[in-house]
């Protein structure tokens, strides 16, 4: 009998890229639940375990950072990877002090975001991998 994939969350206002990511993290062995809307995935949030969510910092209703804020008194235990086109030094910092797991600025290397993703649900580890946490990736 197999094992469910493993589910991930990906909230992207960006019709592209949320397909482009889903399609990669699919065809890598992941279950996606995408959202096109933060609060659609607040919403989903109330009645789903999420452990892995991928954001996008800058969308248009809700940032990613308030999102985060929503994820941390939601589901403290969510790991969460942001995504984002825009190179930015402070938000980076403001949401890695706020806990996130991993920071890629789009395009992003897909093996690093796929190791970040990878790790996220503890399926390996920094030490096997001879790897630190996933840092900052840019490419």
């Amino acid at each position: 009998m197999f094992a469910p994939a493993p589910v991930v969350c990906l909230v992207d206002d960006d019709a592209s890229v949320r397909k482009s990511i889903a399609r990669f993290l699919e065809s890598s062995g992941f279950k996606v639940d995408a959202f096109s809307e933060p609060e659609a995935f607040l919403g989903h949030l109330t009645t789903h375990s999420v452990p892995v969510a991928v954001l996008d910092i800058w969308m248009e209703s809700m940032t990613g950072m308030e999102l985060l804020a929503h994820l941390c008194a939601r589901s403290p235990k969510t790991r969460v990877i942001f995504i984002t086109g825009h190179e930015d030094h402070a938000a980076e910092a403001t949401v890695r002090q706020a806990g996130a797991f991993a920071f890629f600025i789009k395009p992003f290397d897909n093996k690093r975001f796929l190791a970040a993703v990878r790790d996220a649900f503890g399926r390996t580890s920094p030490e096997k991998e001879g790897q630190t946490k996933p840092e900052s990736a840019r490419t």
